[in-house]
This record gives structure tokens, C-alpha cells and sequence, in this order.
């Protein structure tokens, strides 16, 4: 939306491109969130399935997915890098919420994992469109091609967790919760490939597709600092990080405020993950996934807050380190009337 407004004439003309892909892909998203089950292309076996396609940088968008297929689960790596990293890093994402979460794929019924590559031409973005993955190559100047993120491709195939569990309604703050969900799960992905502590990990989202000329660290941090700053093209990361600077946007910027306000929560869970030490996986991660499973399609922060804490008690002990953790994480920004009456942990998944 910044380079929209931009001066670099270019820079405008790609982000009016990638803008319109990405409402076509939302569009498509919302219809088949009302029916998830239909969306899931289920795999052969049951298990670990990975299609990769390769779009050719076709344009213009809308894009027609998904594709010449290129490469299929067992074949061994090709010569195209964005194609490799599609598919290893999807598979890696795969195994986290299999071994982690004890979850088969995105709809936990071994749905395939389908994704294109080099989706449009310098297109800056990555998407889930309700069932499957496509990627951009980016610009070569702010960002680079998306698949070499892999807190991207772990947030992105996180979305179709969300739609096979909680669904979250894609607006306002439950829009923001997906956002979050997906922000955290993108990261722990990142943390465990990468075999890092919660305090040894730089918590920084995106940062493996910055280009030359973007000034900042990556797309968003969990940390109170911003991602990037005074940015000649995109200006300061907007995200809030305190309910007291909560952005209260209409449901035309930015849907009302989901990659925004997002900040909030992402927060709070980088607080909590400090707080409980270790792997962030294996504790504030089983947390907050069981949380996203027993949230519903029109859950706000505070629901999710006061279901992280119970779910915290039903899982630690009632006053245990993990449950104060929580507390403190959601204190920190500004959400701190836990009720504790919250029932019925079960899972909707």
C-alpha cells in the first residue's frame, strides 16, 4: 500500500500489480475458508505430499494457477533454487507440525502441499489462497524471491492451519489473530530448523528476502523495537506493540488492521516464550496452538489471551512458571483482566 505512494514510478506500477493479485487471492481464500474440507487436495498415502509448479513469471495477474508441475514428493532436487527451497522448506513445515503437534499436514487428514513458484514477474509477495502456495521472485531491490524465507513458507502454510481449525475470520482483530497465528508458527518453524533458543533467536520475520535497497532488518519483529525504520520507499514498520497504540483502521486499510495490529500479540508471545525459556516450541508453541484450535471463526485478543492462560493451567498447573509466563506476556502489552473462567478445552481440529 506504501510504495503505491511512492516516487520511484516502477516501484508504484508493481506494488498496483501486486495489490490486485493479492485481493484475487483473498477473494478466493474467504470463499473456500466456508468450506475448508473441499479445498484440501488430499495425498496419495495419507501422509507427506509436495507438488511444486513453476509458473513461469507469467503475466499479468491475476495469476492462473498453478502451473507446469516440476517437481513431485521423492523426486531429487532440481536446478532452479526457488523450486528446491518450495519444496524442502514445505516439507520442513510439514514435519514440525507432525513431530511438534502430532498434526498430518494442514487439514491433519494428510493434505497434499501444492505450491508455485515464480509467480508473476518481479511480483513482491507470497500467498495461501485456501489451497495452495504461490510465490514471488520479488523485485530484486527491496525484496528477493520469497521461497528463501522459510518463516514465510511456514507462515503462509499456517494459514491453511488456521482454516482447518479456529478460521479466523480474515478482518479486524480476528484478522489479526490469524495474522499473529501465523507470524508465530512461521517463527518457530524458522527457530527449530535452525535449532535456536528463544533467547538466541533474532525473532525477526522476512529477513531472508530482504533486497539491497530495503534499510530495515526484515518484514516485522516480535521484539518492542521497529523492523525497519525511515525507509526511503515504505517509511517505518506501522506495528503497534501495546494495546494503548492499537490501530483502530476500517475494514478498507489493511482489513482493518490485520498485519498491523498483529504486532500486539506477537508481543505478548515473544514475552511468553522469554519468560519459559528454552525451545519456544515446545512449550508457548504447544500453548499457543492448542489455543488456535479452541478459538472460533470471530475470537479477539482478549479471548485468545484468556484461552492461552487456561490452556496454560490445564496443560503446566494452575500458578505454574508456563502460566505466569502467559500472564506477564499479555501484561506487557496492555491486556491484563484475565477472568479465568474460560470452559471446555477441547479441540475443534
Amino acid at each position: 500500500d506504501r510504495l503505491v505512494n511512492c516516487e520511484d514510478a516502477e516501484m508504484r506500477q508493481l506494488a498496483i500489480k501486486a495489490i490486485e493479485s493479492a485481493a484475487e487471492a483473498r477473494a478466493i481464500r474467504s470463499t473456500l475458508s466456508r468450506m475448508p474440507m473441499m479445498a484440501a487436495i488430499p495425498s496419495p498415502a495419507g501422509n507427506k505430499h509436495r507438488l511444486i509448479y513453476d509458473m513461469e513469471n507469467k503475466e499479468p495477474a491475476p495469476f492462473s494457477l498453478p502451473g507446469k508441475l516440476v517437481r513431485s514428493e521423492g523426486d531429487p532436487p532440481v536446478i532452479d533454487e526457488a523450486v528446491n527451497e518450495a519444496y524442502d522448506y514445505s516439507g520442513v513445515v510439514y514435519d514440525f507440525y507432525s513431530e511438534i503437534f502430532g498434526r498430518n499436514s494442514l487439514d491433519n487428514r494428510g493434505m497434499s502441499l501444492i505450491s508455485s513458484v515464480h509467480a508473476g514477474r518481479r511480483y513482491n509477495n507470497a500467498f495461501w489462497n485456501g489451497e495452495q502456495m504461490a510465490y514471488g521472485d520479488g523485485d530484486g531491490r527491496l525484496f528477493l524471491r520469497f521461497t528463501k524465507a522459510i518463516d514465510i513458507v511456514g507462515h503462509e502454510l499456517t494459514h491453511g492451519v488456521i482454516s482447518n481449525t479456529s478460521n479466523l475470520i480474515y478482518k479486524f482483530q480476528p484478522g489479526a489473530l490469524n495474522e499473529h497465528f501465523a507470524d508465530v508458527m512461521g517463527a518457530l518453524v524458522k527457530q527449530r530448523y535452525l535449532n535456536q533458543t528463544a533467547c538466541s533467536a533474532d525473532w525477526l520475520n522476512g529477513d531472508a528476502i530482504v533486497g539491497p535497497e530495503f534499510t530495515g532488518k526484515g518484514l516485522r519483529t516480535f521484539k518492542a523495537e521497529k523492523a525497519y525504520e525511515n525507509d526511503p520507499l515504505i517509511g517505518d514498520d506501522p506495528q503497534p506493540k501495546h494495546m494503548q497504540d492499537f490501530e483502530d483502521l476500517s475494514i478498507n486499510d489493511d482489513q482493518g488492521g490485520v498485519h498491523i495490529n498483529s504486532g500486539i500479540p506477537n508481543r505478548a508471545f515473544y514475552i511468553t516464550s522469554l519468560e519459559i525459556g528454552g525451545y519456544a516450541w515446545e512449550k508457548a508453541g504447544l500453548i499457543w496452538y492448542k489455543t488456535l484450535i479452541n478459538l472460533n471463526r470471530f475470537s479477539e485478543f482478549q479471548e485468545a489471551a484468556e484461552m492461552t492462560y487456561v490452556v496454560a493451567g490445564a496443560s503446566y498447573g494452575s500458578g505454574s512458571l508456563e502460566q505466569k509466563a502467559v500472564q506477564k506476556g499479555w501484561d506487557t502489552v496492555g491486556i491484563t483482566d484475565f477472568c479465568g473462567n474460560l470452559k471446555g478445552i477441547g479441540d475443534r481440529s
